[in-house]
């Protein structure tokens, strides 16, 4: 398989982490890809032109990150990070919307912020933001129940964290949610999260 990733997306983190998680990620070639570069051939595998794109063996493209998770954790033997029925595959679904929609909102911001200053919306920022502190503030209320050993939920909780770590430390989202950066600082040390730790190639 092939993995068309690029190195600061949260959502390639997430599968990726799922790849360790579940033992596949030794059978999976990572291809970088420059998102805004025609030439990478991205949108032949994708063509919304975003990453990350799952080349199968047989070489069929799936994405978006949800997808890919969910047929990464059909392809192995052990305990499934997507709970087959039940209450609990509700759970870590909903937990893995959650994250991916601060995620969302996130990366908006961002994209909003890299705008020539005279053109940026501070209505449209503030509004993301406040995506993102809804969010952040829903997960302190469900820290004490994020489930061990992890979800998908709780593998998508933890790159949604991450990345706001790395792309918003000025938010400072520990500060008012004790239980969940407690939770998220014993996560951070599983090594998936350790050999996924987001690095800007721009430094």
């Amino acid at each position: 398989m092939k993995l068309r990733y690029s190195p600061t997306s949260p959502y390639v983190r997430k599968v990726i982490v799922v790849a360790i998680e579940t033992g596949l990620d030794g059978r999976i070639e990572r291809v970088p890809t420059v998102t805004a570069d025609p030439a990478s051939g991205l949108a032949r595998d994708n063509p919304l032109g975003k990453v990350p794109v799952l080349i199968t063996d047989d070489g069929t493209a799936i994405y978006d990150s949800p997808v890919i998770c969910e047929y990464l954790d059909s392809l192995h033997d052990g305990r499934k990070l997507i709970p087959p029925a039940g209450a609990g595959r509700w759970t870590a679904l909903r937990r893995q919307a959650l994250a991916d929609g601060i995620l969302d909102a996130a990366l908006l911001r961002r994209l909003e912020t890299q705008r020539p200053s005279a053109q940026q919306s501070t209505e449209w920022i503030e509004k993301q933001r406040g995506v993102m502190v809804r969010g952040l503030d829903a997960l302190e209320g469900e820290a004490e129940a994020l489930a061990d050993p992890p979800t998908v939920g709780e593998i998508a909780v933890a790159a949604a964290l991450g990345y706001v770590d790395f792309r918003f430390p000025e938010d400072r989202w520990r500060d008012r949610r004790p239980k969940l950066a407690a939770w998220y600082e014993a996560f951070a040390q599983r090594p998936s999260m350790t050999a996924t730790v987001p690095k800007d190639p721009a430094g």
